[in-house]
């Protein structure tokens, strides 16, 4: 018998001057390229914060310093696969420079405006990725010792 298990991800939303920090990737079987924050799947034995700076570094190159925890959002896939995602909110401190993740086609600082015209054109990775932008604009953040990780 297989037991149901959504998927737990983290998302950081990194502020500067006004502009997001956005990926653009190319999620496997779509035809047109779709934009997230970074965001990815917690890997075995990794905490939240660190998984989250983690895909911050492979899918940006940039390092940043998580500061709040914007909560945690379910989302139900038109699959019906469920997600847990963890969002974080942070600031960035300096670019890496490195190699960044095979399946990110490009990083993009863009504006509320920017995002919110992507997000009519269908171009959004979930409705999360907008939801969770309005929420850090409107400074709904919990502490980060909200999350206990024993």
């Amino acid at each position: 018998m297989s037991r149901w298990q959504p998927h737990v991800t983290v998302a950081t939303v990194v502020e500067r001057a006004g502009r997001f920090l956005m990926v653009e990737e190319a999620p496997r079987g779509s035809k047109v390229t779709l934009f997230n924050q970074p965001a990815g799947h917690l890997e075995p034995g990794e905490r939240l914060k660190e998984a989250a700076l983690r895909e911050l570094r492979e899918e940006t190159a940039w390092q940043v310093g998580i500061t709040d925890y914007l909560g945690l959002y379910v989302y139900q896939a038109p699959n019906g696969e469920t997600f847990h995602s963890h969002g974080f909110f942070g600031m960035a401190l300096a670019h890496l420079g490195n190699p960044l993740d095979p399946a990110i086609i490009a990083v993009h600082w863009l504006t509320l405006d920017e995002v919110e015209e992507l997000e009519r054109q269908g171009r959004m990775r979930s409705p999360l990725v907008l939801r969770r932008i309005r929420d850090a604009l409107a400074a709904r953040f919990y502490p980060m010792d909200t999350v206990h990780e024993l």
